[in-house]
């Protein structure tokens, strides 16, 4: 899954370790998730979007694979 995650950290002048203390995860999480190694549990893509005081639809791209 695609994610704005490095933008939307720039974008607050945030580094990947400080935002990983801020959301109790390690700097590895945050650094997987915004090179789509990792995809955040659910409980983790609320509170990025709480931190980002924006949608989850908004930093998660999900791009629906045909069957």
């Amino acid at each position: 899954m695609e994610n704005k995650l490095r933008v939307l950290r720039a974008m607050k002048d945030i580094t990947q370790e400080d935002l990983a203390r801020k959301l109790s995860v390690t700097r590895q999480t945050i650094h997987a998730i915004e090179n789509d190694k990792y995809d955040p549990s659910l409980e983790l893509a609320f509170k990025l979007a709480r931190f980002f005081e924006t949608r989850i639809e908004e930093i998660f791209i999900y791009k629906l694979e045909s069957i």
